[in-house]
């Protein structure tokens, strides 16, 4: 192929000694994200295998599309409501960039638009992983030269993880340097792809909602951008002040307020099946998070009169940021457990911790982003305890 032939070509000029050598894994990110590696192990005890660490993730991407296709249309579909309610009451539009953009190219703010929605929620989206891409690629680069290593493909599923979990209005430069955080703090300081404890897009994600609260929490994250007097809040936050302001299918859908890729968990449940059909995403982890919500919100429901603790589990499966997490934050293999008793138990406190959050503390309605965080730093703890089990029972059997 001639395109295949272009890509060899150039490697003369990045291999030791090459006039680009210093660029080396730059041109072999390039290169292997076409086409398998040039390179392969020698001898007869290697087992060869097309699945490379950039087919995963590009797996994983694939899984995302639905998050965000739906962030596109849910992003759009919120703000032309608040446009169309506005224009309903007479109000006047304090149109952004955005809709100038849109007014110039001829696209309307209907609501009921499949194509007004997808073209106005793309205007909020695209920036912020545009941002994300070019500030954190520049990190990951900087220390491959540094290291002379390749450049760690995870960041192609963490450019876009990180986008989806936030609100659709968080200044650009806020997300610039909520990624550089979370790059370099909780990954390369740690050596890189494989050696991080923590996942880095929700690192980030949490470094931004502590440095800088008023752009993760509130009602002006959605509605403020347009006018003071719309009431916004999201349903979770709603309804943890004893309202509920959508039906279950709308949350189910994912048409209502939150972070961008987050309010679909239908479009969560597509890339659940994607994940585990191809071997990439841990059912256990998955399965056991979603029991350890149950058994937490059942025992609250018995022992507790509040009207947000009185919610179903149903309610709380589809509100707010759980699953997303739990199918595509809380299943990344280098920060999971990863013993097969041990993903039960780190998925059930997921579960567990996500719960007491959301019930005992009254400022904060969401809790997967810590509860899968501090699981992240238990998971090693959690598999040394499985593995010291099964060492002792093996030592057992053979001394039989």
């Amino acid at each position: 192929m001639p395109f295949r032939k272009f890509i060899h070509d150039q490697e003369k000029y990045f291999i030791k000694g090459g006039r680009l050598e210093k660029f080396a894994s730059f041109y072999e990110m390039v290169s292997t994200f076409f086409y398998q590696t040039s390179e392969v192990a020698q001898g007869k005890t290697h087992l060869r295998d097309s699945l490379d660490l950039k087919r995963v993730m590009i797996t994983v991407v694939i899984a995302l599309i639905p998050c965000v296709i739906m962030a596109f249309f849910n992003t759009g579909y919120q703000a032309n409501l608040v446009i169309s309610k506005l224009t309903a009451a007479g109000a006047e539009i304090p149109f952004t960039w955005r809709e100038t953009i849109l007014s110039a190219v001829g696209i309307g703010f209907n609501p009921h638009s499949f194509i007004d929605n997808m073209a106005h929620g793309a205007l909020f989206f695209l920036p912020l992983y545009t941002v994300v891409v070019i500030v954190g690629g520049f990190w990951e680069m900087l220390f491959a030269v540094l290291r002379k290593h390749v450049i760690n493909e995870s960041f192609l599923v963490t450019s876009l993880l990180f986008p989806l979990v936030l609100p659709p209005t968080v200044p650009l430069w806020q997300a610039a340097v909520a990624i550089s955080f979370g790059l370099v703090i909780g990954k390369e300081l740690f050596g890189g792809t494989g050696r991080n404890i923590v996942n880095p897009a929700l690192f980030s994600r949490a470094f931004l909602f502590f440095a800088y609260p008023a752009s993760m929490t509130g009602e002006a994250i959605w509605y403020g951008v347009y006018a003071d007097g719309i009431s916004g809040a999201t349903p979770l936050a709603a309804a943890k002040q004893g309202l509920m302001t959508v039906d279950w299918w709308s949350a189910f859908l994912g048409l209502i307020p939150g972070s961008m890729g987050e309010t679909s968990t239908l479009a969560c449940l597509i890339g659940a099946f994607v994940l585990v059909w191809t071997g990439l995403g841990s059912l256990r982890i998955m399965l056991s998070a979603a029991a350890g919500l149950i058994v937490t919100t059942l025992f609250f429901n018995m022992v507790s009169d509040n009207p947000f603790m009185q919610l179903g589990p149903h309610w709380h499966l589809v509100l707010g940021g759980f699953a997303f997490g739990a199918v595509f934050m809380a299943t990344d293999p280098v920060s999971a457990s990863l013993t097969r008793s041990g993903k039960v138990v780190y998925g059930f406190l997921i579960g567990v911790l996500t719960m007491l959050v959301r019930f005992v503390n009254p400022a904060y309605p969401e809790g997967v982003m810590l509860a899968i965080l501090f699981c992240n730093v238990m998971a090693p703890s959690i598999d040394y305890i499985y593995l010291k089990r099964n060492m002792k029972r093996r030592e057992v059997r053979c001394a039989r």
